[in-house]
């Protein structure tokens, strides 16, 4: 995002933008609808700590590769759980890729994430500022940038910039905003350059998340992690690119294949 502001834009952040996340989640109190059902089956409380949200995604996505999956959040009695109210405990950016549905890949269900999807992860200052929200509002402890195999739009992209060919209409902006992850791709080398630059741009895009005006000091106190991920069309999982957050929370273990050893 552009980080010029006027000398109110922090009281607006503080005061406006709270209260329209209020008036997005609702007001209602945990205990005011009376005589509700109990939520469906859930992994558990909603986690309010990076690490506590990094597990729960990463033992979502240890289910949907082993298909032993719990469907959490998913019923008529959960939305009417979360019509007044919601508090996402994961913010996930990831391509528009049919392949590639956020809630079922991390087994999660109604009220657990909020999501963006654009080409190959591509961001600006709308992006920018819908990924904030979620952190800056209401304090969603958790960003994960999630990248994928075979992205079509990183391959158009990369073509394009090689030939020197623009793509017609609006896709020439997603050509634009991958071009760092492309010349990064060029730098890297490698057998496959369109997977390098697809795994570049996952990174490029959670370190500039994790260190823009907004999110830093957040990320600086522990009260939010960036994560970037790779997902593997083959085989259903998660690797992990960029920093994981440290700490306990987690029900088991993410699957040795998720993790980067590197």
């Amino acid at each position: 995002m552009d980080d010029t502001r006027s000398p109110g834009r922090r009281t607006l952040l503080a005061g406006g933008l709270a209260a329209a996340a209020a008036a997005l989640a609702g007001c209602a109190t945990p205990g005011s609808p009376a005589g509700r059902a109990p939520a469906s089956p859930s992994p558990g409380a909603s986690p309010a700590t990076p690490a506590a949200a990094f597990a729960r995604l990463m033992d979502g996505n240890k289910r949907w590769v082993s298909g032993d999956l719990q469907h959490p959040d998913r019923d008529p009695t959960r939305r009417q759980l979360v019509a007044q109210e919601q508090h996402p405990f994961g913010v996930v950016l990831s391509c528009i890729d049919s392949r590639v549905p956020p809630e079922l890949l991390f087994d999660t269900g109604l009220g657990d994430l909020y999501v963006m999807r654009t080409g190959g992860q591509a961001v600006g200052p709308v992006v920018t500022g819908s990924v904030e929200y979620g952190p800056m509002t209401s304090g969603t402890p958790l960003v994960f940038v999630l990248g994928h195999q075979r992205c079509g739009a990183v391959k158009a992209a990369y073509t394009s910039l090689r030939e020197d060919e623009p793509l017609p209409g609006n896709l020439q902006a997603i050509v634009t905003a991958l071009r760092p992850a492309y010349e990064r791709a060029l730098k890297e080398g490698g057998s496959d350059p369109v997977e390098t630059m697809a795994r570049a741009q996952v990174r490029l895009t959670a370190d500039d998340l994790r260190t823009n005006a907004d999110l830093a000091p957040l990320v600086r106190k522990g009260a939010l992690a960036v994560v970037g991920g790779y997902y593997s069309l083959d085989t259903g999982a998660v690797e992990i690119l960029t920093d994981a957050p440290s700490g306990t929370g987690s029900t088991s273990s993410p699957p040795e294949t998720q993790k980067n050893p590197s």
